[in-house]
């Protein structure tokens, strides 16, 4: 029997994928392999190369990035990605987003931290049952 390999790195869902992809390219150029290791230290480097790449071919053919093949390096040609116009206003509509999901979120733990807790630390550090 095969031993699956624990991986502590996370998946993003597609849509944060991209959103991901688009501000790792917002001030800077980069090879996917770059990207892949951006997303790596970043803690979400669970994605194969396959689903990277075409995530990148797809982000590239909706208009948010371009690429070109840098040939200035010995070896095979590479492909140099980068952010377009429309992938900076869509990442500028993303973050907006992500502001009102903030705000309600806040909303949200401002009104949860009014709901009585059914265990409290005391001033000793233990534990006691607020309902007793």
């Amino acid at each position: 029997m095969a031993e699956e390999k624990e991986t502590s790195t996370t998946k993003l869902p597609s849509e944060m994928l991209r959103a991901h992809l688009l501000a790792l390219l917002k001030n800077w150029s980069g090879y996917g392999y770059e990207l892949a290791n951006k997303l790596e230290e970043a803690g979400y480097g669970g994605y194969n190369s396959g689903t990277l790449y075409r995530t990148l071919r797809q982000m590239e053919k909706t208009g948010l990035i371009s690429s070109m093949w840098d040939t200035s390096t010995d070896g095979p040609a590479r492909r140099v990605y980068s952010l377009t116009k429309t992938g900076s206003l869509f990442l500028n509509n993303w973050f907006t987003l992500l502001d009102m999901h903030k705000a309600t979120l806040n909303n949200f733990m401002k009104m949860a931290g009014n709901v009585t807790e059914p265990c409290d630390k005391s001033s000793s550090g233990k534990e006691k049952n607020v309902d007793s």
